[in-house]
C-alpha cells in the first residue's frame, strides 16, 4: 500500500510509543474507536432513505420561528 516493511512500522510504532507514551495510546484508541464507530453509523444513516425524525423536528421548529417573506 504505502511500501512500508515491518521493519518501519516497528519504527513507526516505536517513535509513537515515545512521543505518547504508553498510558495514553489506549486512551487514543478508544477514542478513535469511539469515532469510527460514529462516522459508520453516520454514513449508514445516509443512505437510508428514512429522515431523521430529531433534525426533522428542529428543521421545522427553525422554519416556523422565520417569518415568511413574499
Amino acid at each position: 500500500m504505502f511500501g512500508l516493511g515491518s521493519t518501519e512500522l516497528l519504527i513507526v510504532l516505536g517513535v509513537v510509543v515515545l512521543i505518547f507514551g504508553g498510558k495514553k495510546l489506549p486512551e487514543l484508541a478508544r477514542g478513535s474507536g469511539r469515532a469510527l464507530r460514529i462516522f459508520k453509523s453516520e454514513v449508514k444513516d445516509l443512505g437510508t432513505d428514512e429522515p431523521d425524525t430529531k433534525r426533522d423536528a428542529i428543521e421545522s421548529a427553525e422554519a416556523d420561528k422565520k417569518p415568511e417573506q413574499g
